[in-house]
């Protein structure tokens, strides 16, 4: 990481709900490592996370329920005196057409994946009101603007997140927060893994996820990161409204196939 990596996020900071693992892990660290002070929102947090000291700190809470939600971003902002910083990554994933899912799943997943951005995002506003450096940072996905098969529910959802954030650099660039998102293709998660796992021939649907994608691979978690860190940094602060692709290319190129020969 180079030197300017390391310090842009010095003596801000964040907060990343999904963090104790995947995509979420990787973006705590890596605000972390930039200078920040960081605590994850997670249902299921690590036992090493959560040291008085430490620069990574955990907060048990589920961002489908606001009272949760208020009371782990009221610990936060009691503990480091401020917050500059929201990663919104938390989010569960969900198979089918959509007959597949009933109300109640849809309910559940929307709650999670759509409205638990709102429910953190609006407990952090006082606090990122008064941040001479307000981020707020959405994780949408390649599902918000591709037709992909059997993801009705999951695909409802994170156009959702897409739509939603746009709406809210719009209500917020005036009070000084800025509202952007990353929206990640295909990646290697534990999601992803798990799907691989119950399919009939994980080598060749992993395969065949991978060729979907022009680089021809799955997108890495740190890539992921990577986005954010340049998403809620300082030195980007003209950038708001912004949904940021993270995908290798699937949503913008069309290349020719490869020749056999």
């Amino acid at each position: 990481m180079s030197a300017v990596a390391r310090g842009q996020l010095d003596g801000l900071r964040a907060i990343v709900t999904g963090g104790a693992s995947g995509i979420g892990a990787a973006i705590a660290e890596l605000l972390a490592a930039s200078g920040a002070s960081v605590a994850i929102i997670d249902r299921d947090v690590p036992a090493e996370c959560g040291d008085a000291a430490a620069d990574i700190a955990a907060y048990r809470a589920d961002v489908s329920d606001r009272a949760s939600v208020e009371a782990a971003v009221a610990a936060i902002e009691a503990r480091w005196g401020g917050i500059d910083i929201v990663v919104n990554n938390a989010a569960i994933g969900a198979q089918g057409d959509v007959a597949a899912n009933d109300d109640e799943e849809w309910a559940r997943v929307l709650s999670i994946n759509v409205t638990g951005v709102a429910r953190v995002t609006a407990a952090a506003l006082p606090a990122l009101r008064r941040s001479p450096a307000a981020a707020v940072c959405n994780v949408a996905s390649i599902a918000a603007g591709a037709g992909l098969p059997q993801r009705a529910l999951y695909s409802a959802s994170k156009g959702a997140v897409a739509a939603l954030t746009r709406a809210m650099a719009a209500d917020h660039i005036r009070e000084g927060i800025r509202v952007n998102a990353v929206s990640p293709g295909t990646a290697d998660t534990p999601w992803v893994r798990r799907l691989l796992e119950s399919a009939a021939d994980p080598v060749r649907e992993r395969a065949a996820l991978e060729a979907r994608q022009p680089h021809g691979r799955l997108v890495s978690a740190d890539e992921v990161a990577g986005a954010v860190l340049y998403l809620v940094s300082p030195l980007s602060a003209s950038t708001t409204g912004v949904v940021l692709d993270v995908d290798g290319g699937v949503s913008g190129l069309r290349l020719r196939p490869v020749d056999p020969k």
